[in-house]
């Protein structure tokens, strides 16, 4: 089943994607998002259904409306629902993917290598399960 709600999926051992969230999750009070590692059932069936790889996970993917957006797109879409001014950064989509994803794809190539990861997914605390598919 997909996720009715908008949903970011997230590569969920790895240290950069799992701040991602938690900043998310700081910076959304009306918690318009909810959340999937790439490596849970949810993640998986979003893979299948849109034909994305199911491994090698290099991208942050957000479902909203049924479509589904990737790399810098989606990065923006996130950024754009949240508190604190964050929303200005979506000036950014008026720039072509073609400039913006090289970018987002060299920080990806590299994340593990910068800020690690961890042997297994976060578990949300009990406050936050709600939020996670």
């Amino acid at each position: 089943m997909l996720p009715s709600s908008p949903t970011i999926l997230f590569d969920g051992v790895c240290n950069l994607c799992n701040g991602f969230v938690q900043f998310v999750i700081n910076n959304d009070p009306k918690s318009y998002f909810k959340f999937a590692s790439l490596q849970s059932d949810t993640g998986q069936q979003v893979l299948k259904a849109y034909g994305l790889p199911t491994e090698q996970f290099k991208s942050v993917l957000l479902v909203e409306d049924g479509k589904i957006y990737t790399r810098s797109t989606a990065a923006l879409r996130i950024v754009r629902r949240l508190s604190g001014g964050w929303a200005g950064l979506y000036v950014f989509v008026l720039m072509p993917k073609f400039l913006r994803d090289p970018l987002y794809n060299w920080v990806s190539k590299n994340r593990y290598r910068w800020f690690g990861q961890q042997e297994s997914c976060m578990l949300p605390t009990p406050e936050l399960k709600a939020r996670f598919l």
